[in-house]
């Protein structure tokens, strides 16, 4: 799966990239051998997820050099918070627990370690260092959902692999790529990747990764 010229370099060089995106948490997704109360645990926590990452995007808007990027961040702060934490609100409904649960849930140590991090790669980088941090959740999903939704899977887990796979949330996975195949060329030009400045950011997203991979764990 490629998303841009950055991402799949990114991609390559992250060597927790497959721990991440073909984690036993997703194949058990997948085939609907994943335990209910597993995926529900799951949900709760990056439902709280989600919202540290609303925070993030958001900071990303500060930290934007045009309206143009200006107004793909605050796109995906929308998607964050009018559709992905809507999805958990409605699965988490069905099993009988309320957003207000949700929100009161008490964080995971994964979780504190992976917000924590990006937020502070923003507060103490550029927008290029926070973009760094961030992709891996976003185009990693991506990935997930269009390959799952590609191949068999069962109906226990349709919902949300719909969600990742689908049309729209494939266009915010190429709109974010676009947007950052554009941040770092205006910034650092064509040869970015034999600047010594592409493997700081190379290390915000093998950071980021491997802190992705370690959040399928809050299930258990």
């Amino acid at each position: 799966m490629s998303y841009g010229l950055c991402f799949s370099r990114w991609r390559a060089g992250a060597p927790d990239w497959d721990a991440y995106v073909r984690a036993p948490f997703v194949a058990a997704l997948a085939d609907g051998s994943l335990p209910r109360g597993a995926f529900l645990t799951y949900l709760a926590q990056d439902y709280l997820f989600l919202i540290h990452f609303a925070r993030a995007w958001s900071l990303a808007v500060t930290k934007a050099g045009s309206l143009a990027e200006m107004r793909a961040c605050s796109a995906t702060v929308h998607a964050l918070l009018e559709t992905e934490t809507r999805l958990h609100v409605a699965l988490c409904g069905r099993a009988g627990i309320t957003e207000d649960a949700l929100a009161s849930a008490v964080e995971a140590p994964q979780n504190l370690a992976y917000t924590r991090y990006v937020l502070e790669a923003g507060y103490s980088g550029d927008f290029l260092d926070l973009l760094a941090a961030l992709a891996p959740c976003v185009l990693g999903y991506g990935e997930i959902g269009a390959r799952l939704l590609a191949e068999p899977h069962a109906p226990d887990y349709a919902d949300w692999i719909a969600t990742y796979g689908g049309a729209g949330y494939q266009a915010l996975c190429h709109d974010t790529a676009a947007l950052i195949d554009g941040a770092v060329q205006c910034r650092l030009g064509l040869d970015a990747p034999s600047l010594p400045r592409w493997v700081q950011l190379q290390g915000h997203f093998s950071t980021a990764t491997r802190l992705e991979a370690q959040f399928w764990t809050v299930a258990g």
